[in-house]
């Protein structure tokens, strides 16, 4: 009795077996009829296989042009990175007080002097809550109109006002501005965006972040369509177009709404590199190349503080951090399309014509085609395009479910690190070191420097699954000590025996607290980051070529909707915040369950089609003992399997080198 064949084609497991994964569709013969008098055929195995069969041919990562093509992936990370983190100095939102009737007179004095009066302390007024720091009580950087050669034109700026001085200092029509970023002029100061037009800087933050997750959902779908190739040049194109008329912007309506084409075209390029990444390296050097990759773009947020102290202005800066991606026009000539995407959507006409293009670069021979891919490629070439795109996930039965669970930790990294990030810097914790912007700045940078390097070490040694099992379970204990913990040290300080005893336990439980609210935000924010991270490059390993895109379009979107947080909060005056961490910290337990539900995908081959990314199964998280009984069973323990016996000429369509958890790399 033949048992039911699953949609994908396989034989359905019994039904104690969940673990096991259906058979890929059966493939003819080699002794039957051509694949292309058929529809319904597959093409040739050794098509399909490419890591283990084209990819060598075409020499690895050893070709000279295929490390052209790497290095060419690497170099815009430098100018992403000046995009992605302009907003904290675009936007920056500078101390500000009211420029009042004479007020030119008395700073001139003042300037002179180098003393601040009572009167000139009352007017400073300080600006709401950042997204680095509350209130920069310290160094003020350059005002804008004044100016000291011995820098004694800074004041000395008094305890933050409370919320009924802030409302009667806005009172004034028009105020001097104290911009901590090394800019002369912002977007805030440019349209005087404080007090009641405060919102509009939330909006403007907004408008970018929106526009990166659109991006990523639509350039992602069309990416697995089209090609990666039109995207990224199509991206470039527009990038360039918005992002210089970003500069020439009359009001912050018309800034706000091109920020968000801008966005758009942004996540396009993001999009597009990080899978042309991916798919020019072999199972082994993907992790590596994907991290420098992530160095290059830490070393953009590093030096833009430096591109905005040589600019001044804030046109300038929007200006200067755009028009590196004119040299990315020359890509229209030197990049090709992703030959992987073109094997695996049975594009092979266009694939032989690029696998002579890179033998002609590489300066190889027809000799060293030893498995025979250029034979086995003129025999497919009548066949007609197969493009899938990534509402066929829907249908799946593990698929859908890896690319979920990714996308919720994701979500749920980059939505809890703005917690610690406000719990370290926010006005709960005062700090001197965290009181400028710039040690606001590179403290956080740092700390994603730290975690990028950590994640190298970790995930060489435990894999992708166990490490972003332990980052995650970091950031777990992180919160959850940080919200339960600091609770408890406040609590039982408040029942000494005396009013002295009370006195000093407040004293010392304030300063244990920040303590401990410093140290678990620094190791939140360390982990979340590497959550955020590895969840983005586990979902462009175990999703499969012709849905790549679209599988990182729905990862990055939930890690923008994770970043989107941040401005809401603000906008909202931090209300709601303790309530968002701890649905944050909630997400950290189940996504601790739900991340031993993903396979394993190191050193594995990228699966090709929506067959292969099923094939991936989870495995356990520690190695079988020896004699110990596996709970999975191989291919060639499927084929003896009881009741299984009909599906061995299935089994035997499956290429050499498959495993139970995928395509084991050559």
């Amino acid at each position: 009795m033949r048992r039911p064949r699953h949609p994908s084609g396989g034989a359905r497991a019994p039904a104690g077996g969940g673990d096991i994964q259906p058979l890929p569709a059966p493939h003819p013969a080699s002794g039957g009829p051509h694949p292309s008098s058929s529809s319904a055929a597959a093409p040739s195995l050794l098509l399909l296989d490419y890591d283990g069969s084209v990819l060598p041919f075409l020499g690895g990562l050893g070709g000279g042009y295929q490390k052209t093509l790497v290095l060419l992936t690497w170099i815009p990370a430098l100018f992403i990175g000046f995009s992605q983190f302009s907003d904290s100095f675009l936007l920056d939102q500078p101390n500000f007080w009211c420029r009042g009737a004479g007020k030119g007179t008395e700073l001139a004095e003042v300037t002179a002097t180098g003393r601040w009066g009572a009167g000139d302390v009352a007017n400073w007024t300080s600006p709401p809550t950042t997204s680095f720091s509350t209130v920069a009580w310290g160094a003020a950087g350059d005002l804008s109109n004044s100016s000291g050669s011995d820098g004694g034109d800074t004041p000395p700026l008094p305890s933050p006002p409370d919320k009924g001085d802030n409302a009667s200092n806005c009172d004034c029509h028009a105020w001097d501005y104290g911009i901590r970023t090394g800019l002369v002029q912002n977007v805030v100061s440019k349209w005087d965006l404080v007090c009641d037009n405060a919102w509009k800087v939330h909006i403007a933050k907004f408008s970018l972040l929106v526009g990166l997750i659109f991006g990523y959902l639509i350039t992602g779908c069309i990416a697995d369509w089209v090609g990666r190739r039109p995207v990224l040049l199509f991206s470039i194109t527009f990038i360039l177009v918005f992002g210089l008329t970003v500069a020439l912007s009359v009001n912050v309506t018309m800034f706000s709404t091109l920020r968000f084409f801008e966005g758009f075209c942004l996540a396009g390029i993001i999009l597009t590199l990080y899978a042309l990444r991916i798919e020019l390296c072999p199972p082994g050097k993907r992790f590596m190349i994907t991290m420098v990759a992530s160095f290059v773009a830490m070393a953009g947020r590093f030096l833009m503080p430096g591109l905005a102290a040589l600019c001044r202005d804030w046109q300038v800066l929007q200006a200067l951090i755009i028009c590196p991606f004119l040299l990315m026009l020359l890509y229209w000539s030197i990049f090709p399309e992703s030959l992987r995407w073109l094997m695996a959507t049975q594009q092979f006409e266009s694939a032989k014509k690029l696998i002579l293009h890179f033998t002609q670069k590489n300066c190889m021979s027809p000799e060293s085609d030893i498995k025979g891919v250029m034979p086995e490629l003129e025999k497919e070439l009548s066949r007609r395009p197969k493009k899938v795109c990534i509402v066929k996930v829907v249908g799946t039965r593990n698929l859908w479910k890896n690319i979920v669970v990714l996308c919720v930790n994701s979500l749920t990294g980059y939505g809890i690190h703005h917690c610690f990030a406000r719990s370290m810097m926010g006005h709960e914790v005062k700090v001197p070191l965290l009181e400028n912007f710039y040690a606001d700045y590179y403290t956080v940078a740092s700390i994603a420097l730290a975690s990028c390097l950590a994640m190298c070490v970790v995930v060489r040694f435990l894999g992708r699954r166990g490490g972003l099992l332990l980052f995650m379970i970091l950031t777990a204990l992180a919160s959850l000590l940080q919200l339960g913990l600091l609770n408890l040290i406040g609590k039982y300080s408040q029942h000494p025996d005396s009013e002295l005893q009370l006195k000093l336990a407040v004293g010392m439980s304030d300063s244990v607290k920040d303590k401990f609210s410093i140290a678990f935000s620094i190791v939140g924010m360390f982990a979340s980051h590497a959550v955020g991270s590895l969840s983005v490059f586990f979902c462009a390993e175990i999703t499969p070529t012709v849905i790549r895109c679209g599988g990182l379009g729905l990862v990055l979107a939930s890690a923008g909707f994770g970043m989107l947080t941040a401005p809401i909060i603000e906008l909202h005056n931090q209300k709601g915040y303790f309530l968002h961490h701890i649905i944050f910290a909630c997400c950290t337990l189940i996504c601790i369950i739900c991340i031993l539900l993903l396979p394993e995908s190191r050193d594995q081959s990228l699966p090709e089609n929506i067959s292969n990314g099923e094939h991936y199964t989870r495995q356990p998280l520690l190695p079988h003992k020896k004699g110990e009984q596996p709970l999975l069973l191989t291919n060639a323990e499927l084929k003896d399997y009881s009741g299984l016996h009909d599906a061995a000429a299935a089994g035997d369509g499956l290429p050499e080198n498959a495993t139970a958890n995928g395509m084991k790399a050559m």
